[in-house]
Formats: structure tokens, C-alpha cells, sequence
């Protein structure tokens, strides 16, 4: 401490130390100087209620819009199931505008008449699917055809919806029609079915059309035409992906609510001769019930948006296969008669049918053919093994060549294809002679034997490759006997106990027919023909030439590394 003149002054030890801050009022003492008017303590007391308010008003303000986007969210749902329930509009109700409403509104709603719910399961799964194309397929019995019937009526309100509905015959459609009269006119009163023209009309002026379509080119007949969804009914009664392919280039709409729904919805169950492409392009394309961007079946990748696009890089689309059980019914499941009848069925049927087994349908026609015992990786074949060559003509229909080697033990391995349509029978030849040039000329070659038919005055198709310098044999075309050489091949040499037949798995085509193609359902002894067999001809034609004899001469070919053919005759070509 210092005194008054800065002198430095000893500071008692005993002495308090000074505090800082506000002196403490002693009792009795007057008000200090710094304590506030009542003026200016109302006056603060009066800002502070008023933030108080204010915030509280903010608050007010936020909750009451909360509640005004309930109530007209309400509103929206309560009207929707009054114009439902007077008839107005329709009675088809999705289950977000149920959940929407007031729990009171929404106990009277559920306990009204339902014209149609879907069950819990795959079935609501369908119907909920946001994908732009769905297979509902599996066992029979589970609800597909109604499920299917019931999807496009979420968009029949919309005076702009046009939508197609399709079977394979005018028999099973006009089963399709009267379920949907059990439906439609429930679901919307004032609908009116033409008879004429086989199509839905609906208040709004939605316009839903069942027709068949049994042969493949008559699908040319929509040209021209745009529908904004699109539905087939057991799809694997189509042989091939044509009419289905074609079908979404008719997938359009200039209507802003229906243009993000564009829906193509199919239903199948296991096997048909289109059960092969079917499996490929829904059921191994990825696991069930997931959403995969769509793939294109000859290459195996997905579409894409191409280079340059806004979108470049992206799926152009997506696919979801949905599998379908009997137990997912509880109507059909509730006496067991209809379990019974499935339980007595075949084998291969009982499989498909109950259980929904999709790879029991891959070998119906051929069911010891097994991708895992038949199928190997493309080896180095020995340049001694003696070739052969063997073809199935088309030019609309695809062109099959396969070619084989022989072992010493007489065993067949397929080690290339050539498949494709629209080649004529020389640029065949020409792609033949490409993919054999490095290759050693085949010791056997077979055609089918229809090529030699002449319809006029020119050449026929054998004498046209023959001339252009692929030689040709007729091959053996009994289709019974062909068929049983094709089940002895597949079975295992007693000696070995391995089969007579290996396939690269570079032969996709053929793999894929004899995994595939189903019995004829008119001939048990035969394929169905109506199928995509080209592949399955020229692997028969193959099997029926006659090749034993070179097992005797193995010591003769061992060494023989070219050898050349010259055309000389239009019938055989040596």
C-alpha cells in the first residue's frame, strides 16, 4: 500500500483485505444510488414478457401449421373414402389413405364392405411395387390373377390412364374377363364393360383393354398404340421375350401423374415353353423379392443410360421378381382340398405347381442334364480328337452350328456355337469358314435335312453353302430316336461314371435349351417343338451321325493337323 504521496507503507498483517465488487447493504442503511426506479424496472419487466410472448407465438404459429397440414391431409383421405363410399369415384382406397385418417374414421372405414384386399405377404408386395417392371410368379393358387387384375385400378381415376391387359388364347381371356366383372363393376358402379371392343370403361373415362395374343408376330398389331401399364397373365406361355420386349416400346404417356408410374405386371408360374427366359431374365437375375436394375439377356449386363446422357451410367429401368406360395392364400388354404389335389400330382408338376420350383422346370424334358456335372470351363482339346459339325437352318428363327470333338472313348464335347437369325445361307458359310479358320477342318459335318428342299428353279440352302465352300451332310432327323440318343449322352458311362456329353460353358444357347425345354403336352416322347429348340436340333443331329469308327482308327488321325475339302457334288459336297 502507498500513502497519499506514493510512499510505500507497511500493511498491518491482522488488517481485512478489501472486497471488490457491490458493498453489501446493512440494515437500516438507505437505498444506494444504483438501484433501480420502479419506472425502469416495469419497463424491463415489460420487454421481458413481451419475448416471452413473442416466442410463444412462434411456437403457436409452427404447431397451428403442423395441424392445418393434418387436417387437410384428413380432409384429402375422408374425401376420398366418402366419394368411395357414395359411389362417386370408385371404392378402390389404397391403405395410405386409410392410415392417413382420424383413428374414429379409420375404424369405420375398415369395418365397411372391402370390395378387395390384398393378402398380407406377396401379394401386397405386388401391388405396392414402385418397380417399372414385376413378375408376381411361383405355386399356384396364390392370388396372381386376382392381384393382377386389381393393379391397374389405382390409376383408373385418371381420365388419361390407357392400360392392356393380356393372355396367350381367347379362352383363358374370357376367364380373365369374368373375374374382372366380379371386380370392376364393385370397385367402380358406374364402369361399363364393351363387349365389342373387350374393354373397360370407368368414370373417368380410363379405358383398360383385355385381348390375346397367341402368335408372336401379331404383336406388330399395337403399333402405333401407347398404354401407361401394360399386364400378361402366365407369361410363360410365350416360347420367347419377343412379345414382351415389343410390348414396352408401347410404354408412354404425356399425363405428368401417370408418367412416373409406368408399370409393365406379369404372373407365371414354373415352366411353359417360355419358362427359360423367364427364369433368366426374373428369377436368377438376382435375389427374390429385391429390386435389380434390368439386364439384357444376350449379354448379361444391365441397360444403361448411354454416354453424353444427363443420366449417363444409370439403369435405364428396374425389375423385381415377387414369388408366389400357395400358403400365401388363406382362402384356398383354409380346407386343404386344393393343397390335396396339388400334392397328388407328378413329381415335376407337384414341384412347380405347390412348391413354386423354378429349377425343377429346367429339366423337364431332360431332367439328368445338370449344369454342374454337364457343363465344364473351355479346355485345350487334343488336335487328334476327330471334329464334327453339326447345324439347324433358320433365317426369320435363329441358325444354330455347334461344334464337337470326339474322344477315345467316343464321349462328345461341344466346345463352340454359333447362334443368331437373319444370316442367309451364304453369309452363314462365311461366318462358319471365319470362326474355322484357325481351327482343323471338321471330319463330320450334318444339316438339317429340309435345306436340300427346293421350292423353284435356284439352288437350295445346303447347295449354297456347299458352293460357297462349306460342305454338308443330311442328318438324321428322327426326332424320337435323336431325343433318346440325347438321354443316353447325358447319362453316365457305366465304366466311367461320367457322362457321354461335356458343353463349354461358352455355348450359352445350349445350355440354356437343354436346362429349358419342356415336354410336348401333346406327345410325352417328344420336346415341345413350339419351344426354342434350335440349339436342342443341332446337338441331336450331331448325336445321330454315326461316329464309332473313328475309336477304331484313333493310331490313323493321331498327328492330323489340316486336311482340306473341296465341294465337288451339291448333295454331299465331298
Amino acid at each position: 500500500m502507498s500513502d497519499d504521496n506514493g510512499n510505500e507503507t507497511p500493511q498491518k498483517e491482522d488488517a481485512p483485505k478489501r472486497k471488490r465488487g457491490r458493498p453489501r447493504k446493512q440494515p437500516g442503511e438507505p437505498k444506494a444510488s444504483y438501484n433501480l426506479s420502479s419506472t425502469e424496472r416495469a419497463r424491463r419487466e415489460t420487454q421481458k414478457r413481451i419475448r416471452k410472448n413473442r416466442k410463444k407465438a412462434i411456437q403457436l404459429e409452427n404447431q397451428s401449421k403442423r395441424y392445418k397440414q393434418v387436417v387437410r391431409e384428413q380432409e384429402k383421405a375422408a374425401r376420398t373414402v366418402e366419394n368411395a363410399l357414395n359411389g362417386k369415384d370408385s371404392r378402390v382406397i389404397d391403405q395410405g389413405s386409410i392410415e392417413s385418417l382420424p383413428k374414429s374414421v379409420r375404424d369405420l372405414v375398415e369395418d365397411s364392405e372391402v370390395v378387395f384386399k390384398p393378402n398380407d405377404g406377396p401379394q401386397y408386395d405386388f401391388l405396392s411395387a414402385p418397380e417399372q417392371d414385376v413378375l408376381y410368379g411361383g405355386a399356384a393358387g396364390g392370388g396372381k390373377s386376382f392381384a393382377l387384375l386389381a393393379d391397374p385400378l389405382r390409376y383408373c381415376h385418371n381420365a388419361n390412364f390407357r392400360g392392356l391387359l393380356l393372355r396367350r388364347t381367347l379362352d383363358e381371356l374370357t376367364e380373365l374377363i369374368d373375374k374382372s366383372k366380379q371386380l370392376y363393376k364393385k370397385a367402380f358402379p358406374g364402369a361399363i364393360f364393351r363387349e365389342s371392343k373387350s374393354t373397360w370403361v370407368f368414370p373417368s373415362g380410363a379405358t383398360l383393354w383385355f385381348t390375346y395374343l397367341e402368335k408372336d408376330r401379331d404383336v406388330t398389331r399395337f403399333q402405333g398404340q401407347a398404354f401407361a401399364w401394360i399386364g400378361i397373365d402366365e407369361i410363360t406361355q410365350y416360347p420367347s421375350p419377343y412379345v414382351w420386349d415389343y410390348l414396352r416400346s408401347r410404354l408412354r404417356t404425356t399425363d405428368p401423374e401417370l408418367m412416373g408410374n409406368l408399370s409393365m405386371r406379369c404372373t407365371a408360374n414354373p415352366g411353359g415353353v417360355g419358362g427359360w427366359w423367364v427364369k433368366k431374365m426374373y428369377i436368377d437375375a438376382a435375389e427374390h423379392n429385391t429390386t435389380y436394375p434390368a439386364i439384357d439377356m444376350e449379354t448379361g449386363k444391365p441397360f444403361l443410360w448411354p454416354t453424353g446422357h444427363e443420366k449417363e451410367g444409370q439403369p435405364l429401368f428396374y425389375r423385381r421378381f415377387i414369388p408366389a406360395r400357395l400358403t400365401d392364400n388363406p382362402y384356398l388354404m383354409a380346407d386343404g382340398q386344393y393343397e390335396a389335389m396339388l400334392r397328388s400330382l407328378p413329381e415335376v408338376e407337384r414341384k412347380r405347381l405347390l412348391e413354386g420350383d423354378w429349377d425343377v422346370a429346367e429339366g423337364a424334358a431332360f431332367p439328368e442334364f445338370s449344369r454342374v456335372r454337364h457343363v465344364v470351363d473351355p479346355v485345350e482339346l487334343p488336335t487328334n480328337w476327330p471334329r464334327i459339325r453339326a447345324a439347324d437352318y433358320g433365317y426369320s428363327s435363329p441358325s444354330c452350328v455347334l461344334w464337337g470333338a470326339i474322344d477315345w472313348d467316343n464321349n462328345i464335347w461341344v466346345y463352340r456355337e454359333l447362334y443368331g437369325k437373319g444370316m442367309t445361307g451364304e453369309q452363314l458359310a462365311n461366318r462358319i469358314m471365319e470362326l474355322e479358320a484357325d481351327d482343323q477342318p471338321p471330319h463330320y459335318t450334318v444339316l438339317d435335312a429340309s435345306c436340300w428342299n427346293k421350292t423353284g428353279l435356284g439352288p437350295s440352302i445346303a447347295e449354297t453353302m456347299i458352293r460357297s465352300g462349306v460342305r454338308w451332310t443330311p442328318a438324321d432327323r428322327n426326332r424320337l430316336a435323336g431325343k433318346m440318343e440325347v438321354h443316353r449322352r447325358l447319362s453316365d458311362d457305366p465304366y466311367t461314371n461320367e457322362p457321354r456329353i461335356k458343353i463349354f460353358s461358352t455355348c450359352q444357347n445350349i445350355i440354356k435349351q437343354m436346362a429349358g425345354i419342356p415336354l410336348s403336352k401333346t406327345n410325352s416322347e417328344d420336346v415341345d417343338t413350339k419351344a426354342e429348340d434350335h440349339a436342342y436340333d443341332a446337338l441331336r443331329y450331331m448325336l445321330m451321325t454315326r461316329t464309332s469308327g473313328y475309336a477304331t482308327i484313333q493310331n490313323q488321325l493321331r498327328g492330323i493337323k489340316d486336311r482340306v475339302y473341296q465341294p465337288i457334288d451339291s448333295t454331299f459336297g465331298y
